[in-house]
């Protein structure tokens, strides 16, 4: 769907869909509830200690918000961070280039934003970088990857925090965190951003959306 606007990009997010590049979906298995579509309230969020820490070892790099670009510094930055993933976690190996990277990360989308972090004290390195979806309230963060040499750490809980602080300055509702899976290393940390929002079910675009307060399921 390449003409969805912002405002009907939000009735999607509000029912579980998510977008990748130019790509809606939502997860499909009947027989199974482990993929939880998260959202965390902005007005009332409040930071553990160590998403504190996080956001202190953030603050001394450059943070900037702008449409999403393809380029070999980006695609650089994402192959460090996938090596690393490769490595630790067993993932396949990733042939990113530019052109792949502007299709999936830089799409041409209303809703699109690139949060991109350098930093001063090392010639502005890039290290680290978020794709983030704004709709009229509420924030989505889609993907974000760093340098797993150069960036402080836990720089992508940061990233999450400083979205939460962007959403609640600018009187939006919430940030939509995607699909928490407890159950996988990669996704399960979306669960300690609290107070957290869970969907129910999985509502068609006719039907109102419930969202229950993690834990009342």
């Amino acid at each position: 769907m390449l003409d969805v606007n912002p405002a009907e990009f939000a009735t999607l997010l509000e029912r579980g869909w998510r977008r990748f590049g130019p790509a809606y979906f939502r997860h499909a298995c009947a027989a199974c509830q482990a993929c939880l579509s998260a959202r965390v309230p902005a007005a009332s969020f409040v930071p553990s200690r160590s998403q504190r820490r996080a956001r202190r070892a953030a603050s001394r790099l450059e943070r900037t918000i702008d449409r999403p670009i393809a380029d070999d510094e980006r695609v650089a930055l994402y192959q460090r961070w996938h090596a690393q993933r490769e490595s630790k976690r067993g993932w396949a190996e990733s042939a990113l280039d530019v052109e792949r990277y502007g299709f999936d990360f830089a799409f041409d989308h209303p809703s699109a934003r690139e949060v991109a972090f350098r930093d001063p004290a090392d010639g502005n390195r890039l290290v680290g970088l978020g794709i983030v979806d704004v709709v009229p309230k509420a924030l989505s963060a889609v993907y974000f990857f760093w340098d797993p040499e150069h960036a402080p750490p836990s720089l992508g809980v940061a990233h999450i925090v400083m979205l939460l602080e962007d959403a609640a300055e600018h009187g939006l509702d919430s940030v939509y965190l995607g699909y928490r899976v407890d159950a996988c290393p990669s996704l399960a940390y979306k669960g300690r951003f609290q107070p957290q929002e869970i969907m129910t079910g999985r509502p068609s675009l006719r039907e109102t959306p419930a969202w229950r307060a993690d834990g009342q399921i």
